[in-house]
């Protein structure tokens, strides 16, 4: 939960008490939220009910006591407090994400590796998807023997060298993998929204144009609260059984499937919370916390690409 969400959760806690008659008070457009000062609790602190004190004709420690009843079913909300003269103090609980945002930085390019075909050996014959199947195997621990038998579906190597040739090594691969991803070669080839191949590698440039233009501004990521980006989230936490499933059925086509839609995510994300300042704005909390959240999705983004045997630019 982010400044911006406790604040609106704080003003319809305000409006539902209003309406069902336990206070009379205007309801406030917006709760200033802020970190405790020194000396407070929790993790955010507002002043709200001290600002309803006098138009409720109530002590504020009395706003404060029937704000926070309307407070504690919230789910985000660890416990609410009240100190001092009547401020209420918040304890957010656990971002589930949390853990997944450092886990992918920690981890980078390597998150979602593992080990669950240790043990196994597995041929694999030759050509760009096979690979990419080898590459998949590889990565949860499992041995692979190339052989020259052309079992893949590539089709004859004569056909493949002469895809390449047209296209290029990287929007080759993809148009193997994803054979209805393109109606045309120049839609493999152009550098537009409706190629997937495009947006996938686009996606990953700019996360790294984010953090070089962070550094220009003096700030780095920092995973510190929750952003609201649950879409891309949940798709980056989904990356680990992707390439798993990906390498059980030797199905590359998963693992490009998944990068498009971690590329969508991350552009919805990218329109609807701004990773860097804005006009004279200060670098804050919430900037570096975006900024942790799109280098994870780079990561996500260069090692599936990695895997598939497409290369990762950082300017495009």
């Amino acid at each position: 939960m982010t400044p911006a969400d406790l604040s609106r959760t704080v003003v319809r806690a305000v409006r539902r008490a209003v309406a069902e008659g336990v206070l009379r008070a205007p309801v406030p457009e917006r709760a200033v939220v802020e970190r405790p000062r020194p000396g407070g609790r929790g993790d955010y602190a507002t002043n709200v009910a001290l600002k309803l004190a006098g138009p409720a004709g109530m002590p504020a420690r009395e706003v404060a006591e029937i704000l926070r009843s309307m407070l504690d079913a919230d789910a985000a909300i660890a416990g609410v407090e009240i100190t001092g003269p009547g401020f209420l103090n918040f304890t957010l609980a656990p971002d589930p994400y949390d853990t997944l945002v450092r886990t992918v930085l920690q981890e980078g390019s390597t998150y979602g590796h593992g080990a669950v075909l240790a043990g196994q050996t597995v041929r694999v014959g030759p050509g760009p998807r096979a690979d990419a199947v080898a590459r998949l195997l590889l990565a949860q621990d499992a041995t692979v023997l190339r052989t020259d038998e052309d079992g893949s579906a590539d089709g004859p190597t004569e056909g493949t060298a002469v895809l390449v040739a047209r296209l290029g090594h990287d929007a080759a691969v993809w148009s193997l993998l994803l054979p209805t991803a393109a109606a045309t070669d120049d839609d493999l080839l152009a550098q537009r929204e409706s190629n997937s191949l495009f947006r996938v590698r686009y996606a990953h440039a700019r996360t790294r144009a984010l953090t070089r233009n962070a550094a220009d501004l003096g700030f780095r990521a920092a995973y510190e609260e929750a952003v609201d980006a649950p879409g891309l989230l949940g798709a980056l936490a989904d990356h680990p059984a992707v390439l798993e499933a990906a390498a059980r059925r030797r199905e590359p086509e998963r693992l490009a499937r998944h990068l498009d839609t971690v590329a969508d995510r991350f552009f919805r994300f990218h329109d609807a919370c701004p990773v860097l300042p804005v006009g004279d704005e200060k670098p804050s909390v919430a900037h570096r916390s975006r900024l942790a959240l799109a280098e994870a999705t780079g990561a996500v983004l260069a090692g599936g690409l990695s895997l598939l045997g497409i290369s990762a630019p950082e300017h495009l």
